[in-house]
């Protein structure tokens, strides 16, 4: 069973999403503001968020950033817009999928399940604690030190990086990593991999070119 914490303003979307929900064996709170999700948040733990882009008080996308600075929690975000530069922002902001309006309740618990899956292998320990030169990768701790200086990646990118170092020197393919790390057909632009890429290179300075671009295939951590 897990917590989530669904976050919309129109009541029958909250009430749809709790019957599937409960009936898939989890447990629903519910709030109808981006002001209120947050504040949930700070007096309580989730295993995940369903938050509706266009709020009262607090639209999604800020609420989402309120969140991130205080807990990791996987999101999953709802919108009646399908514009791509939506999406790509979402995902810039560390969410872990976008669904749009309307939506098939069944496929959407297909994702709840799936992103809860992703979170829960992610926590298991491993022994797994990689350097190169000054960049250090600790997978177990979930942490990444750049000449000894953490640096804070969004969830996702945490994800990238760590299946690119797991998969060293390995051709990936942009199809392979939307489909292992969002662990869904993608429905988008596979341009989310590259925005991806692009600010977790710049996370990591001058260690960035571990990150091999290869041309009309996809990426590889060269080492």
């Amino acid at each position: 069973m897990a917590k989530i914490l669904v976050a919309d303003d129109e009541q029958k979307i909250r009430e749809v999403i709790r019957e599937y929900s409960e009936f898939n064996g989890h447990e629903i709170t519910e709030a109808a503001d981006g002001m209120t999700a947050v504040g949930l948040c700070k007096l309580n733990d989730y295993d995940l968020i369903i938050m509706d882009i266009m709020m009262p008080k607090l639209d999604g996308f800020s609420a989402c950033k309120e969140i991130r600075k205080i807990k990791d929690i996987p999101i999953i975000m709802l919108s009646a817009r399908s514009e791509e530069y939506d999406k790509l922002f979402g995902f810039e902001l560390g969410i872990d999928d976008y669904v749009v309006k309307p939506f098939s309740p069944k496929e959407l618990m297909a994702r709840v399940n799936a992103v809860l899956a992703r979170n829960h292998a992610a926590e298991k320990p491993s022994e797994k604690i990689m350097s190169f030169d000054g960049l250090e990768i600790n997978i177990p701790a979930r942490t990444v030190s750049v000449d000894g200086k953490k640096v804070d990646l969004t969830p996702k990118e945490y994800d990238l990086l760590f299946y690119l170092v797991e998969n060293k020197n390995i051709a990936l393919s942009r199809d392979k990593l939307l489909s292992d790390i969002w662990g869904y057909d993608f429905f988008g632009d596979d341009r989310t991999i590259d925005t991806h890429i692009k600010n977790l290179r710049n996370n990591l300075g001058k260690y960035r070119d571990y990150i091999v671009t290869l041309r009309g295939v996809g990426y590889k951590f060269e080492a």
